[in-house]
C-alpha cells in the first residue's frame, strides 16, 4: 500500500496540533502542583501527626507530689518535687514582667503566626556563623507547646510536631491567653513551675511584686534554670539578668533610667531557698519519710524540729571558723545541735551542700579522740570511782601498746577531775583496762553511740568511728538529767489540706532514764571543769554554764568538741575529707571556736537553764570533801576483773577480731598541756603489764 504510512506532530488530516496558551499551561502546572502538595500533606500528616499527643490533656498537671519542709515554727525550709502554685492572673502582673519574658524569648511575638521565618532563618545563619548552636529560633508559642505535650530529644519529628502545635495553640487561644499559659506552666528551676511558684520560691512574694530586675532574672532562668541559678550560680544569674535588662530597653519595655536603678538595687533571694545546708537536714529526713509513709503519691507537709534561726547561726559560725583556719587545713565541718528530748535543731554536713552533698552530720564515721572518754569515764564513776580519786599519770604498757600523753611528759598523782580536765591519755587508758572496755562500750551503747565499738585498748582514747549525731544524742544524756534519747527531726507529716498521716507518738520521743545519782552529778561536775580550767577553756562562756570535751586525733586529722548547757547539747568536728592531716588543729581551737561562735548566738534565743541535776540522790547522800580520799584501796572495790577484750559488744555490735601484735590503732592525742603537781614528781619506771587489781596501776 504505497504512500501509506504514519505521521506524527499531526492531527486528522495532517494538520498541526495546536500548542496550549499560557493560561492553559498556568491551570495545568497548577493541577499538577496541588495534586502533589496533597500527595505531600497526606505523607507529612501521616508521618508527623499520627502520633501527635492528645491536645485535651492540655490543662492537666503530670508531675511528682511535691514535699514540703517546715521548721518548728512554720517557716519554709525546703521544697523537694514539683510544687504548683494558683496561677497568676496576667492582668494584675506589671506589665514589665510578661515583657521580660517577650523580649529575650519571642520579641516578634505578637506578629507570628505560631512560628517566625524570620527569627529561624536569623537563629539559622548565626549558629553557621559560629559552627555550632548558640541561637535557637523557636517561639514564646513552639516553647508552650513542646513544654505541655511533647518530650524533649532533639529531633527532626519533634520539630515538625512542635510546630504544628504551635501552630494549632495559635488557631485556638488569643496572644493573652498563650502567653498566660505560658508563664503558668515553664519551669523556673528548683522545682518551681510557673511564675508565681518561682516568685514565691526565690523571693519569698508574690508574682504581682516582682520588681523589674526580679523579673530580669526569672525570665533569664528559662535558657538553663540550673547553669543560671540565683543559688548556685549567682554571678553567672547577674550576667544572664543584665543581658535581660539591656534586651527590654531596646525593646521599648523600660526606660535606660529603669534599667539603671534595677542594676542598682540588689536582688534579695530567700533566706530559706539560700540556705543550702538546710538540705543535708532535708536529705536526712527523706530516707526516713520514705520509711514512715511509703512513697508519696500525693503532695505532703512535713513538719520538722529544726529552728532556722539557730540553723543560719550554725552556718555563720562554720563559715567563719572554715574561712579563718582554711591555712591550717580544716576543710570541712560538721555540726548537731539537740534539745534535751532529741530534736535536732540544726544540723551541718559540710562546708558546702553545692559542692558535696555527702552528709558529714550523720554519715561520716570519723575518729572520736578525746571526745570519747566521758564514757570511759562515767563507767568508773558507776565503778565507785569520784571525781576525788587520785590516780597516777605515768608511763604504762597495756600488751605490746603504750599510750603517750600530748606533752610527751607525765605528772604524776593528780585527781580524776584533773585528768579529764587536762584529757590525760595515760590515765584513761589504764582506767579502761581496769574496769573493762567491754563495760565503756555497754556505757556508750546506753547512751546513744549506734557505730561498731571494738575493744582494742586504743579505743579507752577513742579509737572508735562515730558520727557527730551518734555523739550529739550520746552527751544529751549529761545535759538533760541522765535520759537517753534518739535524734529525730520529723514531728508530723501531713497533706497541704490538714489529714494527719504521721505523728511522732510520745512513746517514740520519751527518754528513758539511762544515768542516775551520784554519777551524773560527778560527770557533769568534771566536764564543767573542762571548760573552767581544762582543754576546753577556750569554749567557755561568761555567765553561762556549759560543759563539755574536747578531741584529737593522731597526726590532727580530726578535731572534735562536744559540748552543752542545760537541755541543748551541740557536736563540732572538722577535718579533710581524705583523712589526710591538718596542721595542729585541736579540739580547743576550730571546732571549740565554731561550738562558742553557734552558743553565743544560741543561747538567748534558747533561754537554756543551768544543766539539770538529774534524779534524786542516794539517801544520805553528801556531796563529797574536796580533801578526802574518799577510794581507799581501789583493788577492794573492785576485786578480779576478767580480761577486757573477753566482753561482748552489746546491743548486737560486730565484735572486733581478736588483738594482734602486728598493729594497734594510733593512740589519740591530748588536747592540751597536762597540769603538774605542784611537787616534783620523779619519773617512775615503766610500768610492767597490768594486773587484775586496780592498785597496780593506781595509787
Amino acid at each position: 500500500m504505497a504512500g501509506s504510512g504514519f505521521s506524527f506532530g499531526r492531527g486528522d488530516g495532517g494538520q498541526p496540533k495546536s500548542a496550549r496558551t499560557p493560561l492553559q499551561r498556568l491551570l495545568y502546572w497548577g493541577a499538577v502542583l496541588a495534586v502533589w502538595a496533597i500527595i505531600f500533606l497526606v505523607v507529612f500528616f501521616a508521618v508527623f501527626a499520627r502520633d501527635l499527643p492528645d491536645t485535651s490533656t492540655l490543662y492537666n498537671v503530670d508531675r511528682q507530689p511535691s514535699i514540703t519542709y517546715l521548721d518548728r515554727n512554720g517557716a519554709l525550709i525546703a521544697v523537694r518535687g514539683s510544687q504548683m502554685a494558683p496561677p497568676a492572673d496576667l492582668d494584675a502582673l506589671p506589665d514589665y514582667v510578661p515583657a521580660a519574658f517577650i523580649a529575650i524569648e519571642d520579641r516578634r511575638f505578637y506578629h507570628h503566626p505560631g512560628f517566625d521565618p524570620v527569627g529561624m532563618t536569623r537563629a539559622v545563619a548565626a549558629n553557621m556563623r559560629a559552627g555550632r548552636v548558640v541561637q535557637g529560633g523557636s517561639t514564646l508559642t513552639q516553647q508552650l507547646a513542646k513544654n505541655l505535650f511533647l518530650s524533649p530529644d532533639q529531633n527532626m519529628k519533634r520539630k515538625m510536631q512542635e510546630l504544628m502545635l504551635a501552630v494549632w495553640l495559635e488557631m485556638k487561644f488569643s496572644k493573652e491567653e498563650i502567653l498566660a499559659l505560658y508563664l503558668n506552666r515553664v519551669y523556673f528551676g528548683a522545682g518551681a513551675y510557673g511564675i508565681e511558684a518561682a516568685s514565691q520560691r526565690y523571693f519569698d512574694k508574690g508574682a504581682k511584686d516582682l520588681t523589674v530586675g526580679e523579673a530580669a532574672l526569672l525570665a533569664g532562668l528559662l535558657k538553663a534554670p540550673s547553669r543560671y541559678s540565683p543559688v548556685s550560680e549567682s554571678e553567672r544569674a547577674a550576667t544572664r539578668a543584665t543581658v535581660v535588662l539591656n534586651e527590654m530597653v531596646e525593646a521599648g519595655v523600660i526606660s535606660p533610667e529603669q534599667r539603671a536603678q534595677a542594676v542598682t538595687e540588689p536582688v534579695r533571694v530567700s533566706r530559706t531557698l539560700a540556705s543550702q545546708h538546710a538540705q543535708y537536714f532535708v536529705d536526712w529526713l527523706d530516707k526516713q519519710i520514705r520509711e514512715l509513709v511509703g512513697e508519696p503519691t500525693e503532695d505532703m507537709i512535713v513538719e520538722t524540729t529544726l529552728d532556722l534561726t539557730l540553723q543560719t547561726s550554725a552556718e555563720r559560725a562554720v563559715r567563719r571558723i572554715l574561712d579563718r583556719d582554711r591555712s591550717k587545713g580544716v576543710q570541712q565541718a560538721a555540726l548537731v545541735a539537740l534539745d534535751g528530748e532529741g530534736r535536732v535543731r540544726a544540723m551541718i554536713g559540710g562546708a558546702s551542700y553545692a559542692d558535696s552533698q555527702f552528709n558529714r552530720a550523720v554519715d561520716a564515721r570519723r575518729q572520736a579522740g578525746s571526745a570519747w572518754k566521758p564514757f570511759v569515764y562515767l563507767t568508773a564513776l558507776e565503778s565507785g570511782y569520784t571525781p576525788e580519786t587520785r590516780v597516777n599519770d605515768a608511763p604504762i604498757r597495756i600488751g605490746n601498746w603504750s599510750p603517750r600523753n600530748y606533752s610527751g611528759t607525765f605528772a604524776g598523782e593528780m585527781s580524776l577531775a584533773n585528768a579529764v580536765a587536762q584529757s590525760t591519755n595515760t590515765v584513761a587508758a589504764a582506767m579502761a583496762d581496769q574496769i573493762g572496755r567491754d563495760n565503756v562500750a555497754r556505757t556508750a551503747r546506753r547512751l546513744g553511740i549506734t557505730s561498731r565499738i571494738g575493744l582494742e585498748p586504743a579505743m579507752a582514747l577513742g579509737a572508735v568511728e562515730v558520727s557527730p549525731i551518734d555523739m550529739a544524742q550520746a552527751y544529751d544524756a549529761f545535759a538533760n538529767g541522765g535520759k537517753r534519747v534518739r535524734a529525730y527531726g520529723i514531728s508530723r507529716i501531713r497533706t497541704p489540706q490538714g489529714r494527719v498521716i504521721y505523728q511522732r507518738a510520745s512513746r517514740e520521743s520519751g527518754p528513758v532514764q539511762a544515768i542516775s545519782n551520784p554519777f551524773l552529778y560527778y560527770q557533769n561536775q568534771m566536764l564543767r571543769g573542762v571548760m573552767t580550767s581544762g582543754t576546753g577553756r577556750s569554749a567557755a562562756i561568761a555567765g553561762r554554764d556549759t560543759a563539755g570535751k574536747t578531741g584529737t586525733t593522731s597526726d590532727y586529722k580530726d578535731a572534735w568538741f562536744v559540748g552543752y548547757t542545760g537541755g541543748f547539747v551541740t557536736a563540732v568536728w572538722v577535718g579533710k575529707d581524705d583523712n589526710t592531716p591538718m596542721r595542729g588543729v585541736t579540739g580547743g581551737s576550730s571546732p571549740a571556736a565554731i561550738w562558742k561562735g553557734f552558743m553565743e548566738a544560741a543561747l538567748p534565743r534558747l533561754n537554756a537553764p543551768a544543766i539539770p541535776n538529774g534524779p534524786a540522790m542516794p539517801e544520805g547522800w553528801q556531796p563529797p570533801s574536796p580533801v578526802e580520799n574518799l577510794i581507799g584501796s581501789i583493788g577492794d572495790l573492785f576485786g578480779d576483773n576478767p580480761p577486757a577484750d573477753e566482753g561482748v559488744d552489746p546491743l548486737d555490735a560486730p565484735l572486733p577480731e581478736p588483738e594482734q601484735p602486728r598493729r594497734e590503732p594510733a593512740p589519740t592525742r591530748d588536747d592540751g598541756p597536762v597540769l603538774r603537781p605542784t611537787q616534783p614528781q620523779p619519773q617512775p619506771e615503766p610500768a610492767p603489764p597490768p594486773q587484775k587489781k586496780a592498785d597496780a596501776l593506781f595509787f
